[in-house]
């Protein structure tokens, strides 16, 4: 047996002797907590030190100068080997003993090196734009399987695409990003109700079990920090941890990143913002009830996204037929999986045409009035008109105040490519650019040879526009 086996072997009586404490305790006390004890802490992460330099002598060493300038913290109530957030200005990563002192040395080095990939995939700002739509399970397997596609020598019980094909009964692609996963797996999982409250049979603060579901529940435990402070800080980790060359497909994840410029583009932004509308729950005869089942007399009920969206087209504006034709395209992509009713408001200094869509073949062809513009009076019609949201594309130039102000809802303000900023001093909404870099995933497709000589064994990747 190695040392480092007889280290982990070492670590792991010790970290059962503290459960086994624990459990005494609390038959005597329902209210003792979980000591750790200061010498176990110093001797696991002494263990983790020398994982840790093993990744900086290794290939892929960039995923060790990354580890080393994270915070590290115990916790034994993960449900995961390792977990990350952002705390006080530093990324932290966790550990739960119990389950990462059950892995092997490679294994341990993955189950590291996938948190570092959500990090640099930027998937702690992505789930944020769409967790309100879609259930914590979904998401969850979703960036799994995106980041473990890079990773050999994966934890027994790792989310890969296979599994989640085999398990789920679905026909997932490869080379796909993780909001066209979710979206597959949550359409199954509404199915099966898996999403659902789940049975809990952990202990208070011990988790000896890995469980997708609340894997990234830490999370939500991330300092409140905007999004373009977060990518700085990303961005700075990630200079600091390039001491080489890189394999072709972290490469390719940086660039990503780095275009974004820390700022959600207009159609991402749209999603999270429609992620923020209220739902409800619609009965359904279809379903038995979750808590009464036995009732056959009580409805279950679904999921009801309900979205009522006004459209406004500046006509006078530089935005032409194709740019705002391909972004309604956008648009009804976005809304699809909801209840949604869209309004188009075509407008200059006043409100000339105002129609519903369903689909694209709905757009009618824009009007030929080239007036001057105002926004106000779209902002009247809307809060007369009981709206959840306003999209308003436009080159941005009108009045730099608005008479009346939006009420009850939402507002996203789209610039068109030749338009230079929004002459509104306060737009009560947000202001995007129409044609900033999409973040879709579709990075660049990696043949099998260039696997193999990265040293990865992969069938498939996330695709990334850059």
């Amino acid at each position: 047996m190695s040392f480092f086996a007889r280290q982990v072997e070492a670590l792991s009586e010790k970290a059962n002797i503290i459960v086994n404490n624990f459990f005494k305790a609390k038959q005597k006390n329902p209210n003792s907590k979980l000591t750790i004890p200061q010498d176990f802490q110093h001797d696991f992460f002494r263990l983790v030190d020398q994982v840790c330099l093993g990744l900086m002598e290794d290939k892929d060493n960039f995923f060790g100068y990354f580890l080393f300038q994270m915070s590290r913290e115990m916790r034994f109530n993960l449900t995961s080997p390792t977990a990350v957030n952002f705390q006080k200005a530093k990324y932290v990563i966790y550990f739960n003993p119990l389950l990462f002192l059950g892995l092997n040395l490679r294994q341990m080095e993955s189950t590291i090196k996938h948190e570092i990939l959500h990090i640099v995939s930027g998937h702690l700002i992505r789930a944020k734009a769409i967790k309100a739509q879609y259930s914590s399970l979904a998401c969850n397997l979703a960036m799994d399987i995106v980041v473990n596609t890079y990773l050999e020598h994966l934890p027994p019980n790792a989310v890969t695409l296979e599994r989640v094909n085999s398990k789920y009964s679905l026909k997932l692609l490869p080379f796909k990003p993780f909001e066209y996963y979710v979206a597959e797996i949550q359409g199954v999982l509404d199915v099966l109700e898996e999403d659902e409250e789940t049975e809990n049979n952990s202990i208070e603060d011990i988790e000896t079990d890995y469980n997708p579901e609340k894997a990234h529940d830490i999370w939500e435990e991330s300092s409140d920090i905007d999004e373009k402070t977060l990518q700085e800080f990303t961005e700075k980790y990630i200079n600091n941890s390039q001491k080489g060359s890189l394999p072709k497909y972290l490469e390719s994840i940086i660039a990503s990143l780095k275009s974004n410029n820390g700022e959600l583009p207009w159609n991402l932004y749209l999603k999270k913002l429609m992620g923020t509308i209220a739902s409800d729950k619609k009965k359904t005869i279809t379903r038995r009830n979750r808590r009464q089942p036995e009732r056959l007399d009580l409805r279950g009920e679904l999921r009801s996204y309900k979205a009522k969206v006004a459209v406004a087209l500046d006509i006078s504006g530089s935005i032409s037929d194709g740019e705002f034709n391909q972004a309604m395209k956008e648009v009804l992509a976005i809304l699809k999986n909801y209840n949604h009713e869209i309004t188009v408001i075509e407008c200059d200094c006043e409100i000339r045409r105002v129609y519903k869509i369903r689909t694209a073949k709905d757009i009618k062809e824009r009007l030929n009035i080239r007036g001057s513009t105002r926004f106000t009076p779209v902002f009247e019609y809307a809060n007369k008109n009981n709206f959840n949201m306003l999209i308003y594309f436009t080159d941005g130039k009108g009045e730099e105040k608005l008479v009346t102000k939006p009420k009850g809802y939402k507002t996203l303000w789209v610039i068109s490519g030749n338009g230079d900023k929004l002459s509104l001093i306060e737009p009560y909404g947000a202001v995007k650019k129409l044609k900033n870099k999409v973040i879709d995933d579709e990075i660049l497709h990696l043949t099998m040879s260039d696997v193999k000589r990265e040293g990865f064994s992969m069938n498939d990747m996330e695709e990334a526009h850059i």
